[in-house]
């Protein structure tokens, strides 16, 4: 049985991709691990998901104040690469499979300079900083897009974007996340780590807008699910402890809260997309400013134009999002959203790249 190794971390949209590629392989007899950050959020994924984990040093490729890469992140990303090697040289994988993130960046070097094979997961439009790094010397490049900004064309299989292909019957997600049969559900969730915008902004929002506009009789219309991010969970609570209806918690489980959601408010990452696309929940996206070359914004505004969506800029996210949300919330606009954002499923993508990694096996 043939290992392949995943190396992957930072946030969700880097890890679930991985363990959803794992989990396909291992369906196909191959024994799988992810390879990461010591300590990093993708340790817990791992271990919650029964995943095997290997823990190395990882420095971020970001740049000090003075416009300097940052000394003390290029010696861990040093010691990181080194710890890589040292495991990949007697694992002997078949593969590294490496889906970005300055996690991810240790063991797909380590795995080129031993000159073992390498199969890239690019999830944006444009190739990321890690990926480019890699791509020169990786076997192919499985993409989320039909065209990548910055990857060859010879390179790049489109595959979409792989992730967790798990539903909960409705009444069973309520019940896991402590909720009621028959409110209209909101999921808030700001990616894997929580958003601090959105936790700003979304608790004083819904107060009002729900209260104004009568869809909260007595706390029975409406219920939220807030995902808050565990860092901010005590920033939250206070704010919304006097609404029976609002539920702050400090990371949700994404499969129960996708498969109870009617409407979503959320960031734009790719991840966080497809994950609605699959299980058909309308969005009220906030992209974040600060993505890489603004993909957030572009992701979104796809979104929109298929009719999937709603964006709201984070410049104005005072002023429109409570009228973004209370369209999404009419019944005939969100039975339309759902079923453009069902047309965007990306259910079979992980079998998709799966194949692509066994064909350079």
């Amino acid at each position: 049985m043939s290992l392949v190794v995943m190396a992957t971390g930072g946030t969700g949209g880097h890890i679930y991709p991985a363990v959803a590629t794992a989990r396909e392989l291992m369906a196909r007899g191959r024994e799988t691990l992810i390879l990461g950050q010591r300590g990093g959020m993708e340790e817990r994924v791992a271990r919650e998901q029964g995943l095997a984990f290997q823990g190395v040093d990882a420095g971020k490729l970001a740049r000090s104040g003075q416009g300097r890469p940052d000394p003390r992140e290029l010696l861990r990303a040093a010691r990181g690469l080194g710890e890589a090697r040292a495991f990949l040289r007697d694992a002997r994988p078949a593969a590294v499979v490496g889906f970005g993130g300055f996690a991810s960046l240790p063991g797909v070097l380590g795995a080129q300079s031993l000159g073992l094979i390498t199969v890239l997961h690019e999830q944006n439009a444009r190739l990321g900083l890690t990926q480019r790094l890699a791509a020169g010397r990786a076997r192919a490049v499985g993409t989320a897009y039909p065209r990548v900004v910055g990857l060859p064309e010879r390179k790049a299989t489109m595959v979409g974007m792989p992730v967790r292909e798990e539903r909960l019957p409705r009444s069973e997600a309520l019940a896991r996340l402590g909720l009621q049969e028959g409110p209209l559900t909101i999921l808030v969730m700001g990616g894997s780590q929580g958003s601090l915008a959105l936790n700003g902004a979304v608790p004083d929002t819904l107060r009002h807008v729900l209260g104004i506009e009568g869809l909260l009789p007595e706390g029975a219309a409406v219920q939220v699910i807030h995902s808050t991010g565990p860092r901010w969970l005590s920033d939250v609570v206070p704010r919304v402890r006097d609404l029976p209806w609002y539920h702050p918690v400090g990371f949700v489980d994404a499969v129960a809260a996708w498969s109870a959601a009617d409407l979503a408010i959320t960031r734009s990452g790719t991840g966080t997309l497809a994950e609605a696309a699959l299980h058909g929940v309308p969005l009220v996206m906030v992209p974040l400013p600060e993505s890489a070359e603004n993909h957030q914004l572009h992701n979104a505004r796809s979104v929109e134009a298929a009719g999937a969506g709603r964006v709201v800029e984070q410049a104005r996210v005072e002023e429109a999002l409570g009228g973004a949300v209370l369209e999404c919330a009419s019944p005939g606009t969100r039975a339309a959203m759902r079923e453009a954002a069902l047309a965007r499923t990306p259910a079979g993508a992980a079998a998709r790249f799966a194949d692509l990694v066994e064909r350079h096996l």
